[in-house]
């Protein structure tokens, strides 16, 4: 059990503390840097936080519903998609560097509500963990939407990671359903996206 706990610290020190490594390469890496105003770097630069915070937030979710997912099948999907979320941190971290800024210094808060929700989540059952993680990612692909709507249409390098990231969202989304995902109710629904605001809101000038 100890052993478990420092592993679990471990993970969520280097999320917030370490800087993060993708095996794929960068969606941007071959994309030209756009002369954007400085209206429009500040815009892209607050989105991209929004989207960095949201994927500290996703790694503190997976690894709180691994911890308590039952069945083995879930817990390899939820440690699948966790891998992957690591890679849009090291995405998202270093366009934020690019555009000047820094990481939302409100992770480590965020960070924790959401370590929470996912051992909540996984002590409900494997089906409702799948189902949050289903709805989960199909929140955040919308999301991103929205973000590719909002993103100065200058900012190639930007757009690029974001489009990656949806692709990637709503496939955990389709994975989560294959393996038998419940549908969560409506409440819950607006619950979550009730706190998403309120990350967004805080983070892209935070």
């Amino acid at each position: 059990m100890l052993d478990k706990l420092i592993v679990e610290l471990d993970k969520g020190l280097r999320t917030l503390c370490a800087p993060a490594q993708s095996a794929r390469a960068h969606p941007d890496q071959d994309i030209a840097e756009a002369d954007l105003s400085a209206e429009d770097r500040k815009h892209a630069l607050g989105l991209m936080r929004v989207n960095h915070c949201g994927e500290v937030c996703a790694q503190a979710l997976y690894q709180g519903q691994a911890l308590t997912a039952r069945d083995a099948s879930a817990r390899q999907a939820l440690r699948q998609a966790a891998q992957e979320e690591v890679e849009h941190l090291a995405w998202t971290e270093r366009r934020i560097r690019e555009l000047g800024g820094r990481p939302s210094l409100l992770n480590p808060l965020w960070y924790t509500g959401s370590l929470a929700l996912g051992v909540a989540a996984g002590v409900l059952g494997d089906k409702w963990n799948l189902g949050f993680l289903q709805e989960t990612e199909q929140q955040v692909g919308a999301h991103l939407d929205s973000h590719l709507r909002s993103l100065p249409a200058d900012d190639a390098r930007s757009r690029a990671i974001v489009e990656r990231m949806r692709d990637d969202e709503l496939q955990h989304a389709e994975m989560a359903q294959q393996l038998g995902a419940a549908v969560l109710p409506a409440p819950m629904k607006a619950a979550m996206k009730l706190s998403a605001r309120l990350m967004t809101g805080s983070s892209y000038r935070i």
